[in-house]
């Protein structure tokens, strides 16, 4: 017979009267009257098909199924205990894994300084951080595979099953080698570069869509001299005279010395970066938590 859906309170009753010896005894242990032990006890013989009391005096003893089952009770009682701790530390953020995934330059000013952050505050909490592919990083936190992503979206774009939640506006710059005549400017209108030749930065993906899309708007398309997959490497060609780059503040961290950074109006390129999270995940106390760190960190940036 295969026992299946033993009831767990019932077991808890039965464990009782096999470690204080009596019924009556575990009566008082538990709160109960003897009548309803003796009834878990009996509702649970009948279940699985085997005596687990037996008449000893004017006592009872346990069988060798009652011992057997009493053993393995102890044994669920401290995986409950520990499934409960588990949970509390789970839902006071003390414990858990968090997948995170992000793209190159969202990861030194803003995503290294908030993981900082979120684990002084939950040293109990495994973080899994990686780079995403950068053309389409969704599906990931769609799929289960990432808990949380920091992505490049419009202020306006809406996912079905995701949350994006605002992190902060990152607009882009002009670099210009030094010497170049637009470097006398300290603004310079989009347009006015529209007849350089022009050194990629990123690959095809919604960054890349954010310079192309402020282009059109400016009336032109740029002409690519070098097509490059880095804003260092970017800086690098425009310092050697090849052409001229737009690159987002958050990529300028470190600077070459043979360019020029001049702020651009008429538009302005601006990518907006959003923490995603899949909407039935959101509210998780420690996805909040990291999506928050995310939040104090770029407020600062």
């Amino acid at each position: 017979m295969l026992l299946e859906g033993l009831d767990v309170r019932r077991l808890q009753v039965l464990r009782s009267v096999v470690t204080s010896g009596s019924v009556s005894a575990a009566a008082t242990a538990l709160g109960y009257t003897p009548s309803a032990v003796s009834q878990q006890v009996a509702a649970l013989e009948r279940q699985t098909g085997t005596a687990l009391l037996e008449r000893a005096g004017r006592g009872v003893r346990p069988t060798a199924a009652a011992l057997l089952l009493a053993e393995h009770t102890a044994a669920i009682e401290r995986q409950l205990a520990e499934a409960g701790a588990a949970l509390a530390d789970l839902l006071a953020g003390r414990a858990g894994h968090l997948t995170v995934r992000y793209f190159a330059t969202a990861a030194a000013d803003l995503v290294a300084p908030a993981v900082a952050a979120f684990r002084a505050d939950h040293p109990g909490v495994r973080l899994d951080l990686g780079m995403t592919d950068p053309a389409d990083p969704l599906p990931e936190v769609l799929d289960g595979r990432a808990d949380l992503a920091v992505v490049v979206r419009p202020r306006t774009a809406e996912h079905p099953g995701l949350r994006l939640v605002h992190l902060l506006d990152d607009p882009y710059r002009a670099v210009l080698p030094k010497g170049h005549p637009l470097a006398a400017r300290r603004v310079l209108d989009l347009a006015d570069l529209a007849g350089e030749p022009w050194v990629g930065g990123e690959r095809p993906g919604p960054c890349l869509d954010t310079v192309l899309d402020a282009c059109e708007v400016a009336g032109f398309r740029p002409e690519f001299a070098v097509d490059g997959e880095d804003y260092g490497a970017a800086q690098g060609f425009v310092a050697a005279g090849l052409g001229v780059a737009l690159v987002p503040l958050l990529g300028l961290g470190h600077r070459h010395p043979g360019v020029t950074i001049r702020r651009l109006r008429n538009p302005e390129p601006v990518r907006t970066i959003q923490v995603a999270v899949r909407e039935g995940a959101w509210g998780q106390p420690v996805l909040s938590r990291l999506a928050e760190a995310l939040r104090e960190t770029a407020r600062g940036a």
